[in-house]
């Protein structure tokens, strides 16, 4: 029981720190946020930081990492409905994730311009296959539902579940990347709306599924990011 108690503990006060890293990368940004602005919202010292965290880059890994896990327990149940056939499941994990992504969308453009940068290179990748790990698995076993209904023609739905991960993957950081330097006079809302066109087809290919069967991102969406 004591054991119990001290690991809700140290969860606690771990998300603690991430609650007020968040805030304050919404406020002065990350590049601008320091463990001592850190330490003195907390009131709490260095010492104290660092039995939770090593450094301010591990606060950004763990942010990430637990809003992975907030968009899980959102996709989850709907991967797991009965009543649902394959596509349905595939559209609605779209938009549930879609709307998420909408949620947080000051955290994520607050970390646009630092995510792309060498320095974080490494934290992209172990995140990127994080993801990968964790979400191919729900994409294959909506896959194995939608080749038994003949919804889908996709042959290896583990193989292409990984596959399908790794485009959402690509898919986010080169809409980011447009994010980052979007211009409106150079017409970049059109090579916005390419892009999911082009990613969309790639979708449906991989999965086996008609034109048209998919929305990755509809256009209300991709507005209120632009």
């Amino acid at each position: 029981m004591a054991r119990i108690v001290k690991e809700e503990e140290y969860t606690g006060k771990r998300n603690a720190i991430l609650d007020v890293a968040q805030r304050l990368i919404y406020t002065k940004g990350y590049e601008q946020m320091t463990i001592q602005d850190m330490l003195d919202d907390l009131q709490i010292s260095k010492g104290a930081f660092y039995h939770y965290f090593d450094s301010k880059q591990a606060v950004l890994e763990a942010l990430v990492e637990r809003m992975g896990e907030e968009a899980l327990q959102l996709l989850v149940p709907i991967v797991h409905d009965p009543a649902l056939p394959a596509l349905d499941k595939f559209q609605r994990y779209l938009a549930v994730a879609n709307r998420w992504k909408v949620g947080q969308k000051a955290f994520f453009l607050a970390l646009l311009r630092v995510w792309f940068t060498d320095d974080n290179a490494i934290v992209r990748q172990k995140l990127r296959a994080i993801g990968i790990r964790e979400i191919a698995p729900l994409l294959s076993e909506i896959i194995r539902q939608g080749i038994q209904e003949g919804a889908m023609t996709a042959t290896y739905p583990d193989q292409v579940g990984e596959m399908i991960a790794s485009l959402a993957q690509d898919a986010g950081e080169t809409i980011g990347a447009l994010l980052i330097s979007f211009d409106p006079p150079r017409a970049d809302m059109q090579r916005a709306e390419r892009t999911v066109a082009v990613y969309t087809n790639a979708f449906e290919r991989v999965l086996g599924v008609p034109a048209g069967s998919l929305t990755l991102v509809d256009d209300q969406t991709l507005q209120e990011w632009f």
